[in-house]
């Protein structure tokens, strides 16, 4: 992926309007997660890639994060999701080489708590684990969503805590807030924005800063079995060592042929 097929994607996910309709499993957003599961018994593929580059303190800075997920809806309200491979590639690193490693699997659990539309507001509870080559990750979120008709509005709690290194020395935390909304223009055509605010906890003993904060608009297209999301964010904050600039793009699809009316 580079910055001419990252601007083409863009470009067309916000004119793809036509007709359809939204499905079971289909995201509004793609660092938002949403407060619904997937029904019992349904499968959904999701492939995620995220870019992010230019730091202050790098201007070539470039990485890639590729993930592969399979969700599965236990019971209707409780969803399993198994991140089958996490891969990472940057250029332009320090000592000025090309690097791409294999990070981690991973298992999370979404918990449907209340609906979003049937309910005053839609809750849920999220827990993620992380194995990797030196690599372990607690991850948990508390999930907030409420539809208006054709506008939703949800919102992530999050906290993460990471170990790293041969013997897991190295310790940090992480506290997250996001934010969108996104409206159905058309039955295939839905966009919005979202909002990122990070804050990192070295070793759990103080907070890095006010932390670091990303808007962004997000565009998603869907049709017949697929769909696809995009959220460009731009940072809004003056963190020199982190990126200016983050795109993730998700695209999914259900798996089987029963995949009956739910969310995620």
């Amino acid at each position: 992926m580079n910055k001419t097929l990252a601007l083409s994607v863009v470009v067309f996910c916000a004119t793809a309007v036509s007709t359809g309709r939204v499905e079971a499993g289909e995201r509004r957003f793609t660092y938002v997660y949403e407060a619904t599961t997937l029904k019992k018994g349904e499968w959904e593929f999701e492939q995620w890639v995220t870019w992010k580059t230019a730091k202050e303190t790098n201007r070539d800075f470039d990485r890639y994060d590729i993930r592969t997920e399979l969700e599965y809806g236990v019971t209707d309200h409780f969803q399993l999701g198994l991140y089958l491979s996490d891969w990472r590639y940057e250029e332009n690193r320090p000592e000025g080489k090309h690097r791409g490693d294999w990070r981690d699997v991973a298992v999370e659990g979404i918990w449907n708590l209340r609906e979003p539309t049937a309910d005053e507001i839609g809750l849920a509870l999220y827990g993620e684990i992380k194995l990797g080559d030196e690599l372990f990750e607690l991850e948990g979120k508390l999930i907030a969503q409420k539809n208006f008709g054709k506008l939703t509005l949800a919102y992530n709690a999050i906290i993460e805590s990471e170990w790293e290194g041969s013997d897991y020395s190295e310790d940090k935390g992480k506290l997250e807030q996001t934010f969108g909304l996104s409206y159905q223009f058309s039955p295939k055509f839905l966009a919005g924005m979202e909002l990122l605010h990070e804050i990192e906890i070295p070793d759990w003993q103080g907070a890095r800063g006010k932390g670091i904060l990303y808007a962004g608009p997000n565009f998603s297209y869907r049709t017949g079995g697929w769909w696809a999301t995009l959220t460009p964010l731009f940072q809004i904050s003056d963190v020199e060592d982190e990126p200016d600039f983050q795109m993730r793009l998700i695209f999914g699809m259900p798996i089987g042929e029963s995949h009956a009316k739910g969310g995620h």
